[in-house]
């Protein structure tokens, strides 16, 4: 497919998208209503038109709409291609996702069946004023969840990538390369060293950032008050592009909110608010088991790190909410995952009574909730913090727990962990190996948790700045990795996998 169908195939879907829209409607009306203006004449109508949308703003929304669908949506292909193809081309890779999926969905099928939980219930008339009346309050609950248990644990999830293999490739072919050394055993293409120089050229040491005052040319404070003043600028030109490259040297704390919530295009209006409001009703409505897991696992992770805990309520509602949201599912478009399917009570297995459960097509796992704790900290308005999550989850999130070959996925991230250690501290690597310390297992749950948890709030921030500004989950690997080389000298002592992990421990809570 050449350049020019290919731009052409980005330029109808985009089209397509925006038109069935909120924005599309409501710039549809405005131009309407623009036409009783006076300065608006017959003869220059499509140019009075185009420069009050512009004047008035609503260019500049269009703009960043296209922006967000560029950023999120799938690249173009042919329109003959497969649609599995289009969410992973790799067989293999779909085949091992398709599993996974069967595995996590009898986990969470058998649980029911074991306490005798129905997937989804009807609340009782008295039972849903209650939850009403304490939607606020909801951390001083204390439901008996002893017999709930996460469907899986991201240890169990690292197993599964360990098996991965592809059956049309022969390892014994890669000369030069260490791949058996490391636990992931598949030829994905990653970066080495100098590539990532050029992707990340904004991250040398030479350029001033946000938080790092190492090797600055630049007294610190001088380069914050500059930078701060032009990031007032982009927050005053709501121009989302601008805002994604300004994230890349560090968001300025005052002016994070605003920047990311630019960047992902989430912008608050009355009928985010308005659905917000209807999944709380659905909440209040309905019960379902996986609302159990929610709360288990805010209690075992968010309840009990040192930053979160005072952000309990918050999570039970984004959380709760965000399990009812059928709009989730549309990232399915382009995630190699499939919506898990239940059946609906009574019905028997019909395939035409199959529904997808939870609505939103995520079956939440040991840490999930820590994808939403940092942005706590960032809106106190339960409906912006959702749209805020929401935005963060579908774009970035769902690649850390599905098997895909992204090079956001987390395949690729293991493997660019791997790769970045055995091709620059080899000498470390084979020693953590020797003594069963494989370095993936240590850092693998940093990593399918973008490192929430795992650094203290202000440094995770500005990770996920720089997740925000490159697009990409890609620095999480890198910093992974830069974890191990901070401490080489002091890990190669080490005679044991406990006190390797004592050794790179970057907890700061208890979560």
């Amino acid at each position: 497919m050449d350049d020019g169908s290919e731009l052409s195939l980005s330029v109808a879907h985009i089209v397509r998208r925006l038109k069935g829209s909120h924005l599309h409607a409501q710039i549809e009306r405005r131009a309407k209503e623009c036409l009783h203006q006076p300065e608006i004449r017959l003869d220059s109508l499509r140019e009075d038109v185009r420069r009050f949308l512009r004047t008035s703003g609503w260019e500049r929304q269009l703009q960043n709409a296209v922006y967000r669908e560029l950023q999120v949506q799938r690249p173009p292909s042919h329109p003959a291609a497969p649609l599995e193809h289009l969410k992973e081309p790799l067989a293999y890779m779909r085949k091992a996702q398709a599993c996974w999926e069967k595995r996590v969905l009898k986990s969470l099928n058998s649980m029911s069946a074991e306490l005798g939980v129905p997937l989804a219930r009807m609340r009782p008339a008295a039972e849903q004023k209650e939850l009403t009346s304490k939607w606020n309050e909801m951390g001083t609950d204390e439901p008996d969840l002893t017999s709930f248990r996460p469907v899986f644990a991201p240890k169990d999830f690292l197993e599964v990538l360990i098996s991965l293999r592809n059956p049309n490739y022969d390892s014994s072919e890669d000369v030069g390369v260490r791949s058996h050394w490391g636990l992931i055993q598949v030829p994905l293409d990653v970066r080495d060293i100098p590539q990532l120089r050029r992707a990340y050229a904004e991250l040398n040491l030479t350029t001033g950032q946000l938080g790092i005052d190492d090797h600055a040319h630049i007294h610190p404070d001088l380069f914050e008050n500059e930078y701060l003043q032009i990031g007032k600028k982009v927050v005053v030109e709501q121009d989302s592009a601008a805002a994604q490259q300004y994230s890349r040297q560090g968001c300025s704390t005052g002016l994070r909110a605003d920047l990311w919530a630019l960047i992902l295009n989430s912008n608050n209006q009355p009928q985010d608010a308005m659905h917000y409001e209807q999944l709380t009703a659905g909440v209040v409505q309905h019960d379902l088991l996986v609302d159990s897991l929610i709360y288990k696992d805010v209690k075992l992770t968010a309840s009990n790190d040192d930053y979160y805990f005072v952000f309990e309520d918050f999570l039970y509602q984004v959380l709760l909410c965000f399990s009812r949201d059928t709009a989730v599912l549309e990232h399915f478009k382009y995630n190699s995952a499939t919506p898990p399917r239940s059946f609906v009570q009574g019905k028997g297995e019909d395939e035409e009574c199959a529904v997808v459960y939870p609505p939103n097509g995520v079956i939440p796992f040991h840490g999930f909730s820590m994808y939403v704790a940092p942005l706590c900290f960032l809106y106190n308005e339960p409906s912006k913090l959702y749209s805020v999550f929401r935005e963060m989850y579908i774009r970035y999130f769902f690649r850390l727990h599905s098997i895909s070959s992204s090079s956001s996925g987390v395949v690729s991230l293991c493997l660019q962990f791997e790769r970045l250690l055995q091709t620059h501290l080899p000498q470390l690597f084979y020693h953590l190996r020797q003594i069963g310390a494989q370095p993936l297992r240590i850092a693998f749950k940093w990593m399918v948790r973008a490192f929430s948890g795992y650094l203290s709030t202000d440094q995770l921030l500005l990770l996920w700045d720089r997740i925000l500004g490159y697009d990409s989950l890609e620095i999480v690997a890198v910093l992974a990795a830069a974890v191990f080389a901070f401490r080489a000298e002091n890990l190669m002592e080490v005679t044991s996998l406990g006190s390797a992990e004592k050794l790179v421990a970057v907890t700061p809570g208890k979560g």
